[in-house]
């Protein structure tokens, strides 16, 4: 686990994982006096977190977290220049990216570091506040009271950067002698978008909350009022930048001579498109269609206009990520797993034009209890409890279940029945001791993640434990093994085809976990540094999973070439394919270029974050493709996509249900400074 707040900000829809570390126990052990906190969520407890100060004024930390199977044991100590900030930091160990040992030091006027990312130094400037990559969340909590302490609330960051605080709540928590008055702050600096704190009225640390959250013990009720008092606060900017952001055109809208992607399939050269109250109106040669007098004209020479693309796997983390979705392009999403109170807020806040962001087509999220419960999950601890839970998702507007691993597996098949009487879909992971096959006998419509599908031909034991490290550690091990043209996975592959069950592979997870190494900068966010904080980039630095001893990360790269062969095998054999990125968005244009170099056309990729998705989700009447009659979501990119996918990152105009935003603006309001770099 990466300790700087960005982490929960960017990471938290990511696996954040870890490995279970042979070093725990000759790491700290908190004293009795320790502050401790319960890292918890919907789902329930999920670890323990201390801070507490050393007899010689050092502050140390440590944090033992249990999340889906995964293990996270780290400590630190830290020491203080004259001024508060840092003087020395040490942390230890291990992460799933193998050892978290980092250091940090001040000395004859020079600050250096090294974490598992990377090294440097730098003249020392007074005041400077070191942000360190990993460790505990007590790191978190100094830096939060060093900035609090600060003038104007204002930090110079190191390695770069600069970070803010700024007021955004305030609530009582406990009762009695235990009642206290706590402020969020909403910081900035450390990540693209703002990230809620809480601290007490003395500036100390008292609070994260989110999808995990970190409450001091005998605190934890106070949760959910903390979390709607810091959404609540949140959501009056959203509301407030929605008329900045979205204009409506005062009549017809005509892109003019504009590459456009077409019917779903093709890209045609010369087009012109033109858009009146929401609507496609024209399709056609720019020489033929004829243009409505009052028509606003955009031109799009050397350009290419799109549908909305889609994120098939988006778990909204926020208000604030609204604008940064956009900015990519990105007009509609499927969430499939979230808060289901934020969740539903969102909707109702963006049908009545409080909220701005893509249109959301959410799941809920349903697992067993167990160890390995995913946070923000609805747990089903009997098949009643399960079929209750379905009817309740298609009660409050869900257009699927997803099912997750630590699910019982003698519930799929009535759980999914009662899905499909009430019209909602079912897909998710694949509970423990299940094979692919039978999910898809029991019910499945689609398999998330692309190692849920080689799951059928892994060992039993890797089976028995996908719903902890064996989804990736069984397929980074055996993957490369698996002949795709032999048995159990030719079978399961001609089942998915005939039987039109969808994979949602999110690729660009698989590479980012199997192939870099800690330092390796992922080919997914190459074209954004330069763009965001300086937090932000070296956290895409941070690599793949620890290789096991009796392995290299060659075998982990040659799995990750198997799984992203078996994405190709697939789409030849008909099993329809929907782009997602389990991440925060920048992602998605990476997803594609890995199906391209899979086998996909340029236009088959494209497909699968458009017209495939809003196909999966019945929704491909009104949106999804530009065809006349349809909802006008689409994006002007500056490039060919046609020729280098890679183009669809360059977007220059957005239009959702017919209003125009500009991406440059969008970007600036998601926190990113400036259009992605050109990809080789």
């Amino acid at each position: 686990m990466r300790a700087p707040l960005v982490v929960f900000a960017l990471c938290l829809s990511l696996p954040c994982l870890a490995d279970t570390p042979a070093a725990a126990p000759s790491l700290a052990t908190p004293p009795a006096n320790a502050q401790r906190f319960t890292i918890l969520s919907s789902a329930g407890k999920h670890g323990t977190s201390s801070r507490w100060t050393d007899a010689d004024g050092a502050h140390l930390g440590r944090d033992s977290l249990l999340l889906r199977g995964m293990v996270t044991e780290v400590d630190s100590r830290s020491t203080f220049n004259p001024d508060g900030s840092f003087q020395t930091i040490v942390v230890r160990g291990h992460t799933p990216n193998g050892d978290a040992a980092e250091s940090f030091s001040v000395k004859d006027g020079k600050a250096s570091w090294k974490s598992p990312v990377d090294a440097g130094s730098a003249p020392y400037v007074t005041g400077a506040e070191y942000v360190a990559f990993g460790g505990p969340m007590a790191l978190n909590a100094d830096l939060l009271e060093r900035l609090l302490a600060a003038p104007g609330h204002t930090l110079a960051l190191l390695p770069g950067g600069q970070a803010r605080a700024e007021p955004l709540a305030t609530a009582t928590v406990g009762e009695g002698a235990a009642k206290k008055q706590v402020t969020a702050y909403a910081i900035t600096g450390l990540s693209n978008t703002p990230v809620p704190v809480w601290a007490d009225s003395a500036g100390h640390f008292f609070a994260f909350v989110s999808e995990m959250s970190w409450l001091p013990q005998g605190y934890e009720s106070a949760e959910p009022m903390l979390e709607k008092a810091q959404s609540d606060a949140l959501a009056q900017h959203a509301k407030a930048i929605v008329p900045k952001l979205l204009k409506t055109p005062a009549g017809p809208v005509a892109f003019t001579h504009v590459r456009a992607f077409v019917d779903g399939s093709r890209f045609v050269d010369d087009q012109t498109v033109v858009v009146d109250h929401g609507v496609i109106t024209q399709v056609g040669p720019a020489a033929a269609v004829k243009l409505p007098a009052n028509a606003q004209h955009i031109d799009g020479q050397g350009k290419t206009l799109v549908p909305g693309l889609w994120d098939s796997h988006q778990h909204v983390p926020d208000d604030a990520a609204g604008p940064m979705l956009l900015s990519l392009g990105i007009t509609s999403v499927r969430d499939p797993g979230n808060i289901n109170e934020q969740t539903m807020s969102r909707a109702a806040r963006r049908a009545k034009g409080e909220l701005l962001g893509p249109r959301v087509y959410p799941s809920m999220l349903i697992d067993g209890k167990g160890p390995n419960t995913a946070q923000a999950a609805s747990v089903a601890t009997s098949q009643a409890e399960a079929i209750a839970l379905v009817d309740k998702a298609k009660a409050d507007g869900f257009d699927a279940i997803k099912i997750y691993g630590s699910f019982n597996p003698d519930w799929v098949k009535a759980t999914a029945a009662e899905a499909h009487k009430l019209g909602l879909h079912v897909h998710g992971h694949l509970p423990a001791g299940m094979r692919t096959d039978q999910a898809i006998a029991d019910g499945y419509d689609e398999i998330t993640h692309i190692y849920f599908v080689m799951m059928e031909a892994m060992p039993d034991a890797v089976v028995k434990s996908s719903n902890g490290m064996g989804r990736f550690e069984g397929p980074g091990r055996y993957a490369k093994d698996v002949d795709l043209d032999k048995d159990p996975m030719k079978s399961l592959i001609a089942t998915m085809a005939k039987r039109h069950i969808t994979s949602d592979p999110t690729l660009v997870v698989a590479e980012t976990l199997y192939v870099p190494e800690n330092g390796d900068l992922s080919p997914a966010y190459a074209p954004f540094m330069g763009s965001l904080p300086p937090a932000v980039e070296r956290g895409f630095r941070m690599g793949g999973f620890a290789v096991p001893k009796d392995l290299t990360r060659a075998d982990y790269r040659a799995s990750f070439a198997k799984l992203q062969a078996l994405v190709g095998a697939m789409h030849k054999a008909g099993v329809p394919i929907v782009a997602g990125t389990d991440g925060s968005g920048l992602e998605l244009v990476r997803e594609l270029e890995l199906y391209v170099q899979a086998g996909f056309s340029n236009s088959e990729a494209l497909a699968s974050a458009t017209i495939a998705t809003a196909h999966l989700v019945g929704a491909d009447q009104r949106t999804g493709s530009i065809k006349v009659g349809k909802a006008a979501d689409l994006v002007l990119v500056d490039g060919n996509p046609a020729v280098k996918i890679g183009d669809l990152r360059h977007t220059d105009v957005v239009m959702m249900d017919g209003k125009l935003m500009d991406a440059n603006a969008l970007r600036a309001e998601g926190g990113i400074s400036k259009r992605p770099a050109w990809a080789e």
